[in-house]
């Protein structure tokens, strides 16, 4: 499948924010799954379920209750992380896409176009952001998402190969991007395209204890241009 990487137009607001919105809580069901299979979260689930089997007077249904209040938790906790990230971008930098990066010099949107039944359709995105430190300037990229049904089609490189090339011809030393810990494809994408990690940390601007019961990293990865 060809695809053609076009800057942002007005025009593709309304399937960008459905794109992101969409992309960002699919998250979610991984990131139950697997801290919900912590050993630390079965030990515990397992003992509140034999505490409603005890309370509940050997009631089999009672412990099952018990135990699927703390998988619901565990899941509130893991959908919070993804929901407030994604609505709080959604209320920000992407509620003006145009005036926050497409006219700033040193910030890049654009999308990713498939051919569908004659039809130009949007099927990925991918944003840049400039950034000044005291080690040379570099970038930021966010926001690469690829639709689903398009996906392990080379969609997801091809988006960051071009943010690398805007960051080339900006000038920037490197090119730095944050993963959740349950998005185990994009880091393995991201290592074969050469990026590596730099560090590690809780820090998913939700509550610091949903972060914690979630089991969930943030993993920054960065690659020298």
């Amino acid at each position: 499948v060809q695809f053609s990487i076009r800057e942002y137009k007005p025009s593709d607001q309304d399937v960008v924010m459905s794109l992101f919105h969409d992309g960002i809580l699919e998250h979610v069901y991984p990131a139950f799954f697997k801290a919900i299979s912590n050993p630390d979260h079965v030990g515990i689930a397992l003992s509140i379920s034999m505490a409603g089997y005890v309370l509940g007077g050997s009631s089999y249904f009672q412990a099952l209750l018990f135990g699927s209040l703390w998988a619901g938790f565990i899941y509130y906790c893991c959908h919070d992380i993804y929901d407030s990230y994604m609505m709080g971008r959604l209320n920000t930098d992407m509620a003006d896409i145009q005036a926050r990066y497409l006219e700033i010099p040193d910030n890049g949107f654009w999308v990713a176009e498939a051919d569908v039944n004659g039809q130009a359709k949007v099927v990925g995105m991918v944003a840049v952001t400039g950034q000044n430190a005291g080690d040379g300037s570099y970038a930021r990229m966010t926001h690469v998402v690829v639709a689903f049904a398009w996906r392990r089609r080379n969609l997801g490189s091809q988006l960051t190969w071009k943010a690398l090339d805007f960051c080339k011809k900006r000038g920037f030393s490197r090119l730095v991007m944050d993963l959740s810990s349950p998005q185990t494809a994009a880091i393995s994408m991201c290592q074969k395209l050469g990026f590596v990690q730099t560090s590690s940390h809780h820090n998913t601007h939700a509550n610091p204890w949903f972060s914690k019961l979630a089991r969930m990293n943030v993993i920054e990865m960065e690659k020298l241009i």
